[in-house]
């Protein structure tokens, strides 16, 4: 192979588009609307909300766009893996054929979004497949092909893809799209901005103070913004309530490479049906063509050495291409709910005016946008066809019960396993570029080396609800086991649902449950 992996993550559409940049919020202020979240999500609802005529603030922890929306294959598509057949088993046809109802309205927003704006974010419609490298799962695929057919939606069921992969079958799905994320949703914040909408960047929020008629949602810095509607675009919930959404979630991270090769590319976007997970599209960069290659799905702070995860990726690019360069990786994370749809609705039934939206299974694009949809029918009281469908309040007993058991055993035996687990390694000799659990005066600490020879320590209890991180050599980051909750090697947080960084001292479960700034 003719190129190194890059030594940092960085994506490709960060490394491409310029952002505007806004200050913190330094005083308190009162809007119709308050949005947490600056991603894909939290900007299509602001720019909706803010052309309904309603005064809205928007708070972003960090940069705009520096979370799931950056790190996204981006394919804008209806066709979510093997899910259309689960969901009709689950939840029955009818629910199935909203959800695919829902997300091809969301296509539709957005292509019909580009193409009024004459936004240039490299959108082009493609056919999606997904293909089976086994009988096994061939069979489900077979299966998933009659569920597009009680769906009535348009699909295929082909024998082979362009690529030199051995297949056993295909399911494909026309007029599909990909596109360039941070370009098309860039013109989402002038949007907000020529309504009159309020963005502040680095303002963390931490907790919601409700009254009967408004509530408040409250800063890290102590200040606050006052609302008649809240709602939470963040990847994971900022404010839970009493929603348990710790026990509803789980995380799962997964990989992408981006490589230049002189073989072409047959055009269509990619995904296997079984595992290990692998995801194909092409982008334009300056006039060439750029392939992204994903997959190598485990769940957040779990498994082997992530950098591994970019070098299977790696090793398969050099299978299919002829030289591939590889210019950018980087790796993106997302929740999957209880039952895989999305959460979008209110927190809790005793709090209608607080909003959440999370959950989007890796598929961001359309999730987000129908989530965008069905917040701005709630906020102005408009009746919308997939509010029940997505509420937060909703059960299914199969198979949300087996699987909130299954994910709380997991979190509760990594939570006992990281208290107990006894670190043999040292700071001594640590290389540059290298990190170590250790045990400092009976307490456990991560240390990191820069490539400097710098050192950084923190104490890796998680500020969530009290696990142990681990330490994620790909991205250089500590990220936990249980939650999902990702901070950089100075213990800054990077992805939630934590709020705090990790701590310089001592820190247990305890400190954060009775911390104000908790969203508990």
């Amino acid at each position: 192979m003719s190129s190194q992996l890059p030594q940092y993550p960085e994506p490709y559409w960060k490394d491409t588009t310029e952002l505007p940049s806004f200050h913190a919020l330094e005083e308190n202020e009162k809007a119709d609307v308050v949005l947490v979240g600056g991603g894909i999500t939290g900007l299509t609802t602001a720019s909706l909300l803010a052309k309904e005529g309603l005064q809205v603030v928007l708070l972003e922890a960090g940069r705009i766009l520096n979370g799931t929306t950056g790190h996204t294959t981006a394919k804008v598509t209806a066709q979510h893996g093997l899910i259309y057949d689960e969901f009709i088993q689950h939840m029955g046809q009818s629910s199935a054929r909203l959800y695919y109802e829902s997300q091809t309205e969301a296509m539709q927003f957005i292509e019909q979004t580009i193409k009024e704006k004459q936004i240039e974010c490299d959108f082009q419609k493609e056919k999606a497949y997904l293909y089976a490298e086994n009988e096994e799962v061939g069979r489900k695929l077979e299966k998933e092909y009659e569920a597009y057919q009680r769906l009535h939606i348009e699909g295929e069921l082909e024998n082979d893809i362009p690529f030199p992969i051995e297949v056993h079958s295909a399911l494909s799905m026309p007029a599909q799209a990909r596109f360039h994320p941070l370009q098309y949703v860039k013109h989402l914040i002038q949007e907000v901005v020529d309504h009159g909408g309020r963005i502040y960047e680095n303002t963390t929020a931490v907790n919601i103070d409700t009254k009967e008629n408004q509530a408040a949602v409250l800063t890290r810095n102590d200040k606050k913004v006052t609302a008649d509607s809240i709602i939470s675009c963040t990847h994971f919930p900022f404010y839970e309530g009493t929603g348990f959404y710790s026990g509803r979630m789980y995380a799962d991270r997964s990989y992408v490479i981006a490589v230049k090769t002189n073989t072409p590319y047959p055009g269509g976007m990619y995904l296997n049906a079984g595992e290990p997970s692998r995801s194909l599209r092409s982008a334009s960069m300056n006039g060439e063509e750029l392939i992204l290659v994903g997959g190598e799905s485990h769940k957040t702070g779990q498994g082997r050495d992530t950098l591994e995860h970019y070098q299977a990726l790696q090793e398969f690019a050099g299978n299919l291409f002829e030289t591939p360069e590889i210019l950018y990786r980087w790796s993106a994370q997302d929740l999957t709910t209880l039952d895989k749809l999305p959460y979008i609705g209110e927190v809790t039934t005793t709090q209608p005016n607080v909003f959440i939206a999370t959950g989007f299974r890796k598929w961001g694009m359309t999730n987000s946008t129908a989530a965008a949809l069905l917040l701005k029918d709630l906020v102005i009281k408009k009746e919308n066809p997939y509010s029940e469908l997505y509420s937060p309040a909703r059960f299914y007993a199969d198979p949300s019960i087996k699987q909130f058991f299954k994910e709380n055993i997991d979190v509760t035996k990594h939570l006992i396993k990281g208290k107990l687990e006894m670190p043999s390694s040292s700071i001594e000799g640590l290389a540059n570029d290298d990190a170590a659990v250790f045990m400092a005066d009976g307490q456990r600490k991560g240390a990191y080396k820069d490539k400097e020879g710098q050192l950084f320590i923190v104490d890796t209890t998680c500020t969530h609800v009290g696990c142990e991180v681990e330490w994620n050599h790909g991205d250089r980051t500590w990220d936990c086991p249980c939650h999902g909750s990702r901070f950089s090697y100075t213990g800054e947080v990077i992805e939630g649902p934590a709020e705090k960084p990790l701590q310089k001292h001592n820190h247990s479960m305890l400190d954060n449950l009775t911390s104000k700034h908790s969203g508990y």
